[in-house]
């Protein structure tokens, strides 16, 4: 029976422990919106999570959940998914539950393209366990674990999903709510593994971290909202854009050397090809705006669905259709 929700149907009753500002907050309220305009029923969803702050977001969803172990999350929503397909399964993470000790789930099940959604949420900085570097914080970052600055390069999520084979990618500010639900609903709408990553602020131990592309003040002139099929366009006047000069974006801006809205490119998520989505992905340096919005969104075959007709296939080949049929099928005995 078809019925509209509300967020408040996937609100649960427990107290939200977050500290006060924490980007957390702003997601699980943006993700009960989302489900609500997906319409799932709560009852056929399930939130999972690992270890972190952000892993604590299940005991707040009036739904099926799982807070699991550190790092494990994705393997067990796989199992999930692949044990129940008709579940629609959502996984919460943090930069370091999922590309710490979780990467290696991580990247498989993005590359089998298991048919969930992977929210990640980056704060580039391990806050449960107060303050050490992650493996997404800046080179030079001091922390508790790093007093004079960690050596190490990060990873970049985007890069990470995408050179996994990845076919769904998107990013949003914790700030931004309206661009988060967006890219949750397409995340849901999306068949196969959907990754989305959170640029969320923790304001305990790296406050101010995503300031540079956050802040209001400057935000329209530092960042990019991709939206299908419409030129990329983006400043506080709207009088910028995105062109390919050679293979290489730069940023040009309109009304300026004859420079017009169709000189620029338009944005196809759809595309096979992710040459132009790592691109997009990567940028953020000099003149090159953060990318937001969902960024590639293309059809294959997925995981859960393949091995579900895998089954199928094999259970009308041979004559034992359960685990019971293949325990009796060979010599048996009474025991009385």
């Amino acid at each position: 029976m078809d019925m509209n929700y509300t967020a408040k149907d996937y609100k649960s009753d427990q107290y939200v422990r977050w500290c006060p500002g924490c980007g957390d907050h702003a997601v699980v309220n943006t993700l009960q919106k989302a489900m609500a305009e997906v319409g799932v029923a709560p009852y056929d969803t399930v939130v999972i999570s690992g270890i972190g702050c952000s892993s604590r977001l299940p005991y707040y969803m009036n739904t099926y959940g799982f807070h699991t172990i550190h790092g494990r999350g994705l393997a067990i929503a796989t199992g999930v998914k692949v044990a129940n397909p008709k579940l629609t399964v959502w996984s919460i993470t943090g930069d370091g539950d999922c590309l710490a000790i979780g990467g290696n789930h991580f990247i498989h099940a993005v590359r089998r393209n298991v048919n969930l959604n992977i929210l990640l949420l980056n704060n580039k900085i391990y806050g449960l366990t107060k303050g050490q570097y992650s493996p997404t914080s800046d080179k030079g970052a001091i922390t508790k674990s790093s007093p004079y600055g960690t050596v190490e390069e990060p990873f970049i999520p985007a890069e990470l999903a995408l050179g996994a084979r990845g076919n769904f990618f998107a990013r949003a500010l914790d700030v931004d709510l309206t661009t988060s639900k967006d890219v949750m609903i397409a995340a849901a709408k999306h068949k196969g593994a959907s990754v989305v990553e959170i640029l969320q602020n923790c304001v305990i131990f790296n406050d101010g971290i995503h300031k540079y592309v956050s802040d209001k003040e400057f935000r329209a002139d530092r960042s990019i909202i991709l939206e299908q099929g419409k030129p990329m366009i983006f400043g506080a006047n709207r009088d910028k854009g995105l062109v390919l000069d050679g293979l290489n974006l730069k940023v040009v801006k309109i009304g300026e050397n004859g420079i017009t809205e169709k000189d620029l490119l338009v944005h196809d998520a759809t595309t096979k090809d992710n040459g132009l989505h790592f691109k997009l992905a990567m940028m953020g340096s000099g003149e090159l705006p953060v990318a937001f919005g969902v960024i590639r969104c293309v059809d294959a075959p997925v995981y859960d669905e393949e091995v579900e007709n895998q089954i199928k296939d094999v259970q009308t080949k041979k004559s034992e259709r359960s685990l019971q049929d293949f325990l009796l099928k060979g010599d048996t005995w009474e025991i009385k």
